[in-house]
């Protein structure tokens, strides 16, 4: 095995910013110095003994560099990289894209070996090329060497240059297209080409705002090392390229910008996103060679599901099907289309499960082959799953998602391997079991912060500098029939509407009419433990928990059927129930008299299995602290 670096390998680097092709360059192997972590990716200096270079690791390099097989002193072979200016510096930064791992780390840093001369040898000063070539040599034998005169040293790629100018003219135009990795762009890069399969399309969207009106679509590109970057086209650049974009084709694209991508809206693992205007060329490669991109995932355990609630992140995972549903119609509010939902429950390895629900085709293909497997017990990977509050945690399946039946992938094997030893016989638990959803902060346990009422109103000062939450265990004690425990809401935005004249609902946050409305909870009732009691508020989905129907089910009971009797039944019938409470406590000043706000944010029935072990913990604490 190789122990050394490649001769001036930093020089052939910095005399070959970016080769035409990995075939033009000569062998490259320098040694790993400085191995880091910066941000998302590993950075490196590469040392050829004599020269040294600022450098960092493509992504796929992360595995490797993790469990040890590429090391700090150690030895790598650069197969294809590009070399950056740092932005305000005159140093460069060298983007490796493709490279392989050569020897282990070595016992110290390689330095070149600085050559003594031996006594009695004159050293004189180097003569210039001109002298060289008209002057003979002659050695201390008096055999006289003259020089090769029409010797000159040529790099790698001036020689590749020199072929493909004598080649024929689509010949060298096919060679010298140089596509670059995703992997290697950033803002400061200069020109650059990608070969990317379009992987999602969204759709046309109009939009206003101070500066006008305008028009906007994203898609989302893969290459073939199946990384992606989501771009986008804005009015004149969308209208022109919405048709071209083809959903499955392959196209080379060039002259688009980058910026950082706004982790708020991002949809895909990038730290760029892409903008392409009317001046960026795509062109189809349809005469070439294309790809199949490599599916990358980034699993996510089920357990780990709670920070994802509600965010726009996507997750994939990975588990085994224990049950899956036939499939069903949803009839959509919008426009009142059936469309096609089957739901399955899935383990993994955390032994915990999770219902996921595929729609439209994803129910009819791949869940239908789920279905006819369900009794083997399949392992299933999915790619791009939105994560909802639903039931606690629940999945649901986009338009660009995709499915993965008895993946060939090591983490099928391993998790295979582990229900069929153990996970088969084990007692699984749903996740959203006793979970509180917070929108980005994660799903809470509902024995986390567990406290009675008597100390969050025996304390008037929480909530007073920012919101405090707690879990609570308590009766709905008592809900007044005479309060408006509904408001009427807009059918887009849920904000409250007016009665327009004439008819219908005026919505002034959609600024629109719309002739029917939603009713939705805002409910205040009072909650009662062994300790104490308290008002909270509960809004439209806790609410439902608690009553057992939605707010156009009790209205039509109170008022369409006149059933007055009926209506107060089923309020009374909510009371006395137990419930597990995740509260917020904020402070509002009312007649310039600050006063606790305490609101339900989430409701769950009890699981006594869980509160037993709850309560057995708690006895060992108080037995402990004695």
């Amino acid at each position: 095995m190789v122990k050394s670096v490649s001769q001036d390998a930093i020089s052939t680097i910095l005399a070959n910013p970016s080769p035409d092709s990995s075939s033009d360059l000569p062998e490259i192997i320098v040694q790993v110095l400085d191995l880091k972590l910066t941000g998302n990716r590993y950075t490196f200096t590469a040392n050829d003994g004599k020269m040294k270079l600022r450098a960092i690791f493509p992504s796929n390099m992360s595995t490797e560099i993790i469990t040890g097989s590429v090391q700090n002193m150690g030895l790598v072979k650069i197969l294809d990289y590009t070399l950056n200016d740092i932005p305000n510096k005159s140093e460069k930064y060298l983007i490796v894209t493709k490279c392989e791992l050569v020897s282990s780390a070595l016992e110290t840093e390689i330095k070149a070996e600085i050559k003594t001369e031996e006594p009695g040898i004159v050293l004189k000063k180097p003569k210039l090329e001109h002298e060289v070539k008209n002057e003979a040599k002659t050695d201390v034998n008096g055999i006289i060497l003259k020089p090769k005169q029409e010797m000159v040293s040529k790099s790698a790629a001036q020689i590749v240059h020199e072929q493909r100018e004598n080649m024929a003219p689509v010949a060298r135009m096919a060679m010298t297209r140089r596509v670059h990795p995703l992997v290697s762009l950033n803002p400061y890069q200069g020109n650059w080409t990608i070969k990317v399969r379009l992987t999602s399309k969204g759709n046309m969207r109009t939009y206003k705002n101070a500066r006008g009106e305008g028009c906007v679509f994203n898609v989302e590109l893969t290459d073939e090392d199946g990384t992606q970057i989501q771009a986008t086209m804005f009015n004149e650049a969308a209208r022109k390229f919405y048709e071209k974009f083809q959903l499955g084709k392959v196209y080379y694209i060039s002259r688009g910008t980058l910026k950082v991508a706004n982790k708020q809206f991002k949809t895909v693992k990038n730290d760029y996103e892409m903008t392409l205007n009317e001046n960026s060329v795509v062109e189809e490669a349809s005469d070439e060679e294309t790809f199949i991109p490599e599916a990358k995932f980034n699993f996510v355990s089920i357990d780990q599901l709670g920070p994802y609630i509600n965010g726009r992140e996507l997750v994939d995972i990975i588990g085994v099907v224990q049950s899956v549903t036939a499939v069903s119609n949803i009839k959509r509010k919008i426009d009142n289309e059936n469309i096609p939902k089957r739901d399955m429950i899935v383990a993994d390895e955390t032994k915990k499960t999770v219902v996921v629900s595929l729609w439209n085709e994803l129910a009819n293909n791949a869940g239908q082959e789920l279905f006819d497997l369900a009794d083997k017990s399949p392992v299933v990977a999915i790619k791009s799953l939105k994560v909802s509050d639903f039931q606690g945690v629940s999945l649901s399946t986009l338009g660009k998602s995709k499915v993965m039946i008895k993946p060939d992938i090591p983490e099928a094997k391993k998790l295979r391997s582990w229900y069929d030893s153990e996970g088969k016989g084990s007692s699984m638990a749903n996740i959203g079991m006793g979970l509180s959803p917070s929108s980005r902060t994660g799903a809470r346990s509902m024995y986390t912060d567990r406290v009675s009422l008597s100390h969050i109103t025996g304390n008037p000062s929480l909530g007073d500098e920012k919101p405090a939450f707690f879990s609570i265990k308590a009766f709905v004690s008592l809900i007044r029939p005479e309060q408006a425990m509904w408001y009427c809401a807009c059918k887009t935005c849920n904000k409250k509407v007016t009665e327009a004249p004439g008819s219908g609902y005026w919505c002034e946050g959609c600024q629109r009419n719309d002739e029917e409305c939603n009713l939705r909870y805002i409910m205040v009732s009072k909650i009662s433990d062994t300790r104490g009691e308290a008002w909270v508020s509960a809004f439209n989905e806790e609410a439902e928990k608690i009553i057992g129907c939605s707010a156009e089910e009790l209205n039509k009971l109170k008022s369409e059927q006149g059933d007055i009797d009926g209506y107060q039944q089923k309020l009374k019938e909510a009371t006395w129930v137990p419930h597990l409470f995740r509260v917020s406590v904020t402070q509002n000043e009312y007649n310039n008299e600050k006063r606790q706000r305490i609101t339900v944010r989430a409701v769950a029935p009890i699981n006594f299995a869980e509160e037993t072990k709850f309560l057995i913990e708690d006895i060992k604490k108080m037995i402990n602290s004695q």
